[in-house]
């Protein structure tokens, strides 16, 4: 199998190495030309066997909205793009309708890893018509972590459906990172606990708490035990609002979510939080999130 891919930064980069690690025949483009394989999209459509499978990896907004556009102009109709950005649901209407007018297909695919997905695979949600999924499928399983399909992979529905899932995992993600991030700030205020890194390791197996988040968290505090290289400034990249947005269109109460975000913007007054610096190192370390020094 032969597919394209545009974006080569953090993720993209790495997912073109996993999918030839996997027999995959990739031809990558992307604005740096250090790191792409063809000259622009034109030479991207033509170096691809027909009917063509692109899969999009920038970010979210009006780059997506430029790539799609003028992916619309050199495929032809039967080729299939897939968004696999952190792009908002309501956007892939916007794009499947674009590209349907000119008989192109359109997937779009959540995707969750960070900067670990080579090594670990990428857990993938996605939208889509069945037949363009299985079509898709040799290069969502390339991707996806070893093991059963369904602990890795999932076709949520229509399009939309996958980057509305993936929107949901982010708005958990906030919660929990604020949780641990809660929890180290009280250890480390009271004085109690000695070795509060360590307390934090062995919660990594055995105990209700544990997850990759911990694992995460635990790396962060071996490199820094007292965080003291972070501010404990916490930016936000979109989902957590867009998912706070549908609780309050549904009537779904979700006070964790809405705490976490909050945390969030307080941070940005005032840099001397423990819980912040905590919540900055995981997003770090999950996704190589950029984060203020001290």
């Amino acid at each position: 199998m032969h597919i394209g891919l545009v974006g080569l930064g953090k993720m993209g980069n790495n997912m073109r190495a996993r999918l030839r690690n996997a027999g995959i025949e990739v031809t990558g483009y992307d604005a740096n030309p250090a790191v792409s394989d063809v000259a622009d999209l034109g030479a991207l459509a033509q170096a691809l066997p027909s009917p063509r499978l692109v899969w999009v990896m920038v970010p979210h907004g009006q780059i997506t909205d430029a790539v799609i556009k003028d992916l619309g102009e050199v495929l032809e109709p039967g080729d299939l793009v897939i968004d696999g950005g952190n792009s908002k649901w309501l956007d892939d209407e916007v794009h499947a309708t674009l590209l349907d007018a000119k008989g192109i297909r359109y997937m779009d695919a959540g995707v969750s890893g960070g900067v670990w997905g080579l090594d670990n695979g990428y857990g993938l949600m996605v939208g889509g018509d069945t037949a363009d999924v299985e079509r898709a499928m040799p290069v969502f399983d390339a991707l996806r972590p070893e093991g059963p399909r369904e602990e890795g992979f999932s076709h949520a529905g229509p399009v939309g459906a996958g980057h509305y899932a993936k929107m949901v995992h982010n708005g958990i993600e906030y919660a929990i990172m604020q949780a641990y991030g809660e929890g180290y700030e009280l250890l480390e205020a009271k004085g109690l606990v000695e070795d509060v890194p360590a307390v934090f390791k062995a919660w990594q197996r055995g105990t209700v708490v544990r997850s990759w988040l911990l694992e995460l968290m635990v790396l962060a505090l071996d490199a820094d035990p007292k965080l003291d290289a972070l501010s404990g400034y916490v930016e936000d990249s979109g989902e957590g609002r867009w998912t706070l947005e549908e609780g309050i269109a549904h009537a779904v109460p979700m006070p964790a979510l809405s705490a976490s975000i909050f945390a969030r913007f307080v941070s940005r007054q005032g840099e001397g939080s423990p819980t912040m610096k905590a919540v900055a190192a995981l997003r770090n370390q999950f996704g190589g999130h950029a984060v203020k020094k001290a």
